[in-house]
């Protein structure tokens, strides 16, 4: 399944805000939020503040547990979200982008845009049956969100460190051999 452009962007901005504030932390000042925006493509309103880093780091654990909760106990968050920003969806298009789904005004805080773009993802995620595809990572040690939008839904971990750490044990536990 291939989501949209927009659905696919959205859900991995919202992975990556949940994951970068476990350790490792990589979205911890400002420039990195300002990475953050470009990276994925957000438009709009960027204060580029400590106020708005706070607003953005504090939505990681609500995002986490719409992006992990079962696929018929979605509905009731995803609203939540929507109803609270006030969500009208609205076709739009950019200089660098097709048509897709903005839904809250473009001055809108950054972290209500998140919140909204994730929700309306995830509405597409419900809707294609693809819950599947969002998951944590299967390093023991690791608490990662994973999103797997491979085509054969072989992404196990959430980062290329923890495949690499993983990738190192089995070998290492193969050239031992068995005990």
């Amino acid at each position: 399944m291939a989501f949209a452009h927009d659905t696919a962007e959205a859900l991995r901005s919202a992975v990556e805000l949940v994951n970068s504030v476990e350790p490792p932390v990589t979205l911890g000042t400002v420039a990195d939020l300002a990475a953050f925006y470009r990276r994925h493509g957000y438009t709009g309103r960027h204060d580029g503040t400590a106020a708005e880093l706070a607003e953005v780091l504090a939505l990681a654990p609500r995002l986490r547990t719409l992006l992990l909760t079962p696929r018929d106990d979605v509905a009731p968050i995803v609203n939540a979200m929507l109803a609270e920003a006030a969500a009208v969806p609205r076709l739009v298009r950019h200089e660098h982008e097709d048509w897709h789904l903005h839904a809250v005004a473009d001055d809108a805080p950054l972290a209500d845009r998140i919140v909204v773009e994730t929700a309306l993802a995830m509405v597409d995620v419900v809707r294609t049956d693809e819950t599947s595809r969002l998951g944590t990572c299967a390093d023991d040690d690791c608490g990662g969100v994973v999103l797997d939008l491979s085509r054969n839904r072989s992404r196990r971990y959430c980062s290329t460190a923890c495949t690499n750490r993983n990738a190192q044990a089995a070998h290492r536990a193969r050239v031992a051999g068995p005990r």
